[in-house]
């Protein structure tokens, strides 16, 4: 059989980061020698090279710079200029998400006869009533793929809403490597927060994540203050994700807010604010409890990622999403989202019963060995390209 040649069209890339690009990488790497991949990304880092070759893989980014005027037009133009170089290329176009360069992506692939495979990753976000409210033509471009994949069933069931055809829609779930991604001894446990400068007298809760409104870090930061308030229980609240307010939909200065408030409660020496890392197992490894308290998630890759670690989870309960992926009171808690108080029970009940959180976090790991593993998951895109290709 052929091998597939495929770009890979995302958000972002090593060394930055998108759920999309992280999860196009971690399929990269495990379907390398059976399929060619190149990428195709947008950047704001402005000191990242315009081309390189990231895992074996040729990477092409093409500068955004946020605020500029005439910043998307440019940046429009110099992705048209990099598909006529690298549509010729490939066989498949498979985009991760749904965003404005779909629709000159989706145009060309169109010109040079190239079909499109459209990643239906965020919720709201990838569904078509949003995409259908920005426009005729940004419809156009949702419409016109030959293959969606769907990570949850609820964007799945999103996309049947709205009477689109379902012989093109197949649902592959998110996955994870169980290597990297793996339950720490206690004595590695030590070892790392020594190397990471954390607390080793304490547990340690963790988020990650962009500071996002839609990932409520300010919910969870309430709910661990009131929690310390109440109870007493001493632990230590690490957040890991950029917290630059020039960052894509960063405006509020949601980071900033969260410092001054620790700062402001007497228990700011206990919050650790941490930029993004490229070895973020390492955090989820040292830690005790991960919280998740999105209102919005399509099927978290950072979720995946705790309880590939063993780690007890309180996440918000997000039909279609998180309560697929969780059995509340088996594998983590399931809270309901925005609700700080149900929050800052469930962290103290996971804090008091160390030996009923070790169990959740043991059933976690389980269940991604059983449904979420990267082996698995890339084993389904690529059955998708070979079925994409054959149908053409």
């Amino acid at each position: 059989m052929k091998r597939p040649r495929l770009l890979l069209v995302t958000g972002a890339y090593f060394p930055e980061f998108s759920a999309g690009g992280l999860q196009s990488r971690a399929v990269a790497r495990q379907l390398r020698g059976q399929v060619e991949f190149r990428v195709l990304t947008t950047a704001t880092d402005p000191g990242l090279p315009r081309r390189a070759v990231v895992d074996g893989v040729e990477v092409t980014r093409v500068r955004v710079r946020t605020g500029r005027r005439f910043s998307t037009l440019l940046s429009t133009l110099r992705m048209a200029a990099e598909l006529l170089r690298l549509l010729p290329q490939v066989d498949v176009v498979h985009i991760q998400g749904y965003s404005s360069k779909n629709i000159v992506v989706a145009s060309m692939a169109r010109l040079l006869g190239r079909p499109v495979i459209l990643h239906l990753q965020t919720s709201k976000h990838d569904e078509p009533a949003t995409v259908r409210a920005q426009g005729a033509v940004a419809w156009w471009a949702f419409r016109s793929v030959d293959k969606y994949l769907s990570v949850s069933p609820g964007l799945t069931a999103r996309y049947l809403e709205a009477g689109l055809p379902p012989g093109r829609i197949r649902d592959i779930p998110n996955g994870v490597d169980t290597v990297r991604f793996s339950p720490a001894s206690p004595d590695q446990r030590r070892e790392l927060r020594r190397r990471l400068r954390l607390p080793d007298d304490r547990p340690i809760v963790l988020f990650v994540g962009v500071m996002m409104p839609d990932k409520q870090p300010h919910v969870l930061l309430d709910a661990w203050l009131d929690m310390r308030r109440s109870t007493g229980i001493a632990s230590t609240l690490v957040f890991v994700g950029a917290t630059d307010p020039g960052l894509y939909e960063l405006g509020d200065r949601l980071g900033a807010h969260l410092r001054t408030v620790a700062a402001a409660s007497g228990f700011g020496a206990d919050v650790h604010f941490v930029s993004p890392t490229a070895a973020i197992e390492d955090y989820f490894r040292a830690a005790d409890v991960f919280a998740m308290p999105s209102v919005r998630e399509g099927l978290p890759i950072v979720l995946l990622e705790a309880m590939a670690c063993g780690l007890p989870v309180v996440a918000s309960c997000l039909p279609g999403s998180t309560d697929t992926m969780i059995e509340s009171g088996v594998s983590g808690l399931l809270l309901p989202p925005g609700d700080p108080v149900a929050w800052a029970d469930a962290l103290a009940t996971m804090l008091r019963d160390p030996v009923k959180a070790a169990s959740m976090g043991a059933a976690a790991r389980r269940t991604v060995e059983d449904r979420y593993t990267i082996e698995a998951v890339a084993e389904q895109w690529l059955a998708a390209y070979h079925d994409v290709l054959a149908t053409r």
